[in-house]
């Protein structure tokens, strides 16, 4: 489906999971686990899953976090590394436009 429904639920998932190839250090083991985590309660649609549900759900986000870093191993770009400090001061700049619009 291509509609504005979906395209606002992506929209909203983008937003909440950074970029987190080709920075400068790399990814931490704490910043790629959180991506998962952020990941499997979007998919989900449930921040605290059940107890009937919480293996699942800790299986789901090792499985993600596990394939997040051999995703982020097997990436390469001629492009510098980007600085950390830099791109978070672009994204306060973004959030602070968006949010003025109300």
């Amino acid at each position: 489906m291509r509609d504005g429904r979906v395209r606002r639920t992506l929209g909203g998932m983008c937003r909440n999971i950074r970029t987190l190839h080709n920075f400068e250090p790399p990814a931490t083991h704490d910043e790629v686990h959180a991506a998962a985590v952020q990941y499997v309660r979007k998919i989900s649609g449930s921040t605290r899953p059940s107890q009937a549900n919480q293996a699942a759900f800790d299986a789901a986000i090792a499985e993600v976090e596990a394939a997040t870093r051999r995703l982020l191993d097997g990436l390469s770009t001629p492009a510098p590394p980007k600085n950390r400090e830099e791109e978070a001061t672009k994204a306060r700049a973004r959030a602070e436009v968006r949010y003025a619009r109300g």
